[in-house]
C-alpha cells in the first residue's frame, strides 16, 4: 500500500522502532504541513493511505479532491474533529484510530514551562551563553496556590504534582472532575472567579470542543494577580481571541506559559506571544516525546496494517466500508 505520513516535522516517524510495522508498503513521509490542499507534497496524490497526526492539519473535501486514490486515513490519538468524517464517508474512505495516549508528558511539558518562566531559565541559558552571570531573580512555588482547571487525567499529575512541591492546590471543572478532586484530597475552589484571582499559577487542562471554545474570557484573566503565571499546554481557542495577549499587555496576569496557538505550525516568530518578555512558548512539544509517539504510532501503523491485509479495525465510519 502506497502510505503518506502528513505533517511529521521533524521526520520522526522512521526513527521510531514501530517503523518496523510498515516494512513491505511504500511509505513517504511529509515534513511540510498539507494544510492548504491547493499546495500539498508532491507525489500525495497518488496516496492510498494517508496518516495524520493529532490535529496538526484539517482534512477537507478539497483535500478528497486532490486524492483519488486514498482508501483509509489513520489518525493518531482518536480525536478526528478536523476530518470531514461526511465526506470521507461519501467518499468511502475508511477513517480509522485508536484511543490511545498518555498524560504523563504533557504533565511533565507543564511542569517543565511552570519553572522556565518562574525561575527565568531560557533567559537565564541566553545570558550565561552571551557571557553574563546571574541576571534574574527566580520564584519559588512552595507556599503558593496552584490552580488547575479541569481536573482530568493531565490536570491529576499537574495538580499531584504541585502538592508535592508544597502547594496549596484548587480545582475547578465539571461536576465530575470536582468530585475526583475533592476525592483525592484537593480542594474545589469557592467559585471559578476565586480560581482565577487567588492561583500564583493557573493551568488549564480542558478539551477543546463548541462548549469550551473561547471558556477563559478576558475578564477571567482581568482577575489574576499581577504576579501570576497562566500555563495553557492544552488548546490555544480555549482562551478567547486575543485575549491572553491584551491581559499580558495589561499586566494580569503578569506572566504566561504556552505551548499552543490557534494557527499551526508557526514560522519566522510570526505570533504577539513571541514578542513579548513575559511570556515562554514551546512549539507545541506536549506529545512529542519518544514513549508517547511509539505508542501513537504503533496503534496508528496496526491500523493501516490490518487494513492493507483486508482485516479494517478501529474504523469510525464503517458506512465507508460499504460505501467502498
Amino acid at each position: 500500500m502506497k502510505i503518506f505520513i502528513a505533517d511529521d516535522y521533524q521526520s520522526a516517524t522512521p526513527k521510531l522502532a514501530a517503523w518496523s510495522k510498515l516494512a513491505g508498503h511504500d511509505v513517504t513521509v511529509c515534513t511540510e504541513t498539507i494544510k492548504d490542499p491547493s499546495k500539498l507534497p508532491a507525489g500525495i496524490e497518488q496516496a492510498e493511505a494517508l496518516l495524520l497526526i493529532q490535529q496538526r492539519a484539517p482534512f477537507t473535501q478539497a483535500h478528497l479532491d486532490r486524492m483519488p486514490n486514498l482508501k483509509v486515513i489513520a489518525q493518531t490519538g482518536k480525536n478526528v474533529s478536523h476530518v470531514d468524517m461526511d465526506a470521507c464517508t461519501k467518499r468511502g474512505v475508511a477513517v480509522v484510530a485508536a484511543g490511545v495516549g498518555s498524560p504523563y508528558a504533557p504533565a511533565e511539558l507543564t511542569w517543565g514551562l511552570i519553572f522556565a518562566s518562574l525561575r527565568s531559565i531560557p533567559q537565564e541559558v541566553a545570558a550565561l551563553r552571551a557571557g553574563q552571570w546571574q541576571s534574574t531573580v527566580g520564584v519559588g512555588v512552595h507556599g503558593k496556590t496552584l490552580g488547575i482547571y479541569a481536573y482530568g487525567k493531565i490536570g491529576s499529575l499537574v495538580a499531584k504534582a504541585g502538592a508535592a512541591f508544597g502547594m496549596k492546590v484548587i480545582c475547578w471543572g465539571r461536576g465530575a472532575s470536582l468530585e475526583k478532586a475533592k476525592a483525592d484530597g484537593f480542594e474545589a475552589a469557592a467559585s471559578r472567579e476565586a480560581l482565577f484571582s487567588q492561583s500564583d499559577v493557573l493551568s488549564i487542562h480542558i478539551p477543546l470542543n463548541a462548549e469550551t471554545r473561547g471558556i477563559v474570557t478576558a475578564a477571567d484573566l482581568a482577575l489574576m494577580k499581577p504576579t501570576a503565571l497562566f500555563v495553557n499546554t492544552s488548546r490555544a481557542p480555549l482562551v478567547a481571541a486575543g485575549a491572553l495577549e491584551s491581559a499580558l499587555k495589561a499586566g494580569r496576569p503578569g506572566f504566561a506559559a504556552v505551548d499552543v496557538f490557534e494557527d499551526e505550525p508557526i514560522y519566522g516568530a510570526a505570533h504577539p506571544l513571541l514578542k513579548m518578555d513575559n511570556v515562554v512558548a514551546t512549539p507545541h512539544l506536549g506529545y512529542v516525546e519518544q514513549s508517547t509517539y511509539e505508542m501513537y504510532f504503533a496503534a496508528a501503523f496496526d491500523n493501516l496494517v490490518a487494513f492493507a491485509a483486508g482485516r479494517p479495525q478501529n474504523v469510525l465510519n464503517p458506512d465507508a466500508l460499504a460505501a467502498k
